[in-house]
């Protein structure tokens, strides 16, 4: 391994609508919810409810069995193309990439191992699918006091970097506000970019991860902007301990 000393220690990526350019979630639901998961979607979408209370909504008409979904999600999505190359580089300098979701989580390590890519700190909720009965949820890597998400990606960012040092956020969704209010340098797309604007967040635009392993690698230690809330909450714990 070539390691070579990087002011970003750890790369928090978002998989759906990151890693995966589609929201892979969203469409499970579309798939074999309907139209009605769009109703119920939209008191999140429109921030009256947390993610964690919407999952849990969205799963008493989820009826489909883990195989099934899986199959329907691989042969139907596939991860960004620019991402694996983009996994062997960060491992190569020695810069750790964790994967965080706050979706329904089954479809991340089979995606990512279809695409040939292994070994990823994964940090997700995780669907637990029966063909014919509601869908239940796992929220290991929650808060363990606020509960409007399922995942806390400002725990996966704050452990981050108590074990390594400075965090790089990339992301594109409202799921990824907390994430990238708390880390080093955000890397934002889509409804993400006008959140940070709101939140005021200095990010950097991307595309595709030849851009964003473009902009870590420009970066000197004095050229990262520091997170907006660099307080950890009174409940904190590193959801990825025992």
């Amino acid at each position: 391994m070539l390691e070579l000393e990087r002011p970003v220690r750890t790369i928090v990526v978002d998989f759906d609508g990151t890693i995966c350019p589609a929201d892979v979630s969203d469409d499970i639901v579309d798939r074999f919810v309907g139209p009605l998961g769009r109703e119920l979607d939209l008191e999140y979408e429109e921030g009256r409810i947390g993610s964690r209370e919407n999952l849990v909504r969205l799963g008493e008409h989820l009826r489909v069995g883990r195989d099934e979904a899986l199959q329907w999600a691989l042969a139907a999505h596939a991860i960004d193309p620019t991402f694996p190359p983009f996994a062997h580089w960060a491992r190569e300098v020695g810069v750790e990439l964790v994967v965080v979701s706050d979706g329904l989580g089954i479809h991340i390590e089979p995606m990512l191992h279809a695409a040939g890519v292994e070994g990823l700190r994964i940090v997700t909720n995780m669907a637990v699918l029966h063909e014919g009965a509601p869908a239940g949820f796992e929220f290991p890597a929650g808060h363990p006091v606020c509960r409007q998400c399922g995942t806390c990606k400002m725990l996966a960012v704050t452990a981050a970097r108590q074990a390594a040092g400075p965090v790089a956020f990339v992301g594109d969704g409202h799921s990824d506000r907390y994430g990238a209010l708390y880390s080093d340098l955000v890397f934002a797309k889509g409804t993400l970019m006008a959140l940070c604007r709101m939140d005021g967040i200095a990010f950097v635009p991307w595309t595709t991860f030849d851009d964003v392993r473009t902009g870590l690698e420009a970066r000197g230690p004095d050229d990262l902007p520091g997170p907006v809330q660099p307080i950890q909450c009174p409940g904190w714990r590193d959801p990825t301990g025992p």
